[in-house]
């Protein structure tokens, strides 16, 4: 949620700015590719910074290198959704729809009693991949007597061990697609 109104920051402010240079002759693309590449730290430091915190604190079963993995896919993920929001929306409806549709789609996907038609769109939410490959990731650590309550959560969930890397690759196309999304609507506003 705080990665995704971080990621507004980059094409909200200078709407103006960036109409101005596009009539002079800047390349959009060359805008679009500085501007992501600028917030690809964040991407890289932003789980780390929170995982020095809440890794030795909680101490999971999953190793450290698991959970970055995830959260990297995650944030990459989310700063996408939170260019094409910016991008389309004014600065206020794009805040609001940021705290709202990674709260809402975490309620949906988290269901795991409700209907077929709530199962099914659970199954097209970033949040879903997010917690099935955190889950994953802890899951595999278990041995012993403990492969019960393994089998258990993953059960419950309806998830599959073999799974980690394909919710991995969900959201890193999610990302993608968010940006190309972003990246025609800069060319839509720009005529």
């Amino acid at each position: 949620l705080l990665c995704k109104v971080a990621g507004l920051r980059s094409f909200s402010g200078d709407k103006l700015q960036y109409r101005r240079e596009s009539a002079s002759g800047i390349s959009s693309l060359a805008h679009f590719v500085s501007k992501d590449t600028v917030d690809f730290f964040d991407v890289l430091i932003k789980p780390l910074v929170y995982l020095s915190m809440f890794y030795f604190f909680s101490t999971p079963r999953s190793s450290f290198a698991d959970n970055y993995l995830v959260l990297l896919c995650l944030v990459y993920c989310v700063i996408g959704v939170a260019y094409a929001f910016a991008v389309f929306l004014e600065p206020g409806p794009s805040q609001l729809l940021a705290v709202l549709v990674p709260v809402v789609m975490t309620l949906i996907s988290s269901q795991v009693n409700g209907s077929d038609l709530v199962k099914g769109v659970g199954n097209f939410c970033y949040p879903k991949w997010a917690l099935e490959a955190l889950v994953i990731a802890n899951a595999e650590r278990y041995y012993g007597v403990w492969l019960l309550t393994r089998c258990g959560a993953l059960m419950r969930y309806g998830y599959d061990v073999h799974d980690w890397f394909r919710c991995l690759c969900f959201l890193i196309v999610t990302g993608m697609a968010f940006r190309c999304i972003a990246f025609a609507g800069l060319l839509i506003s720009k005529t």
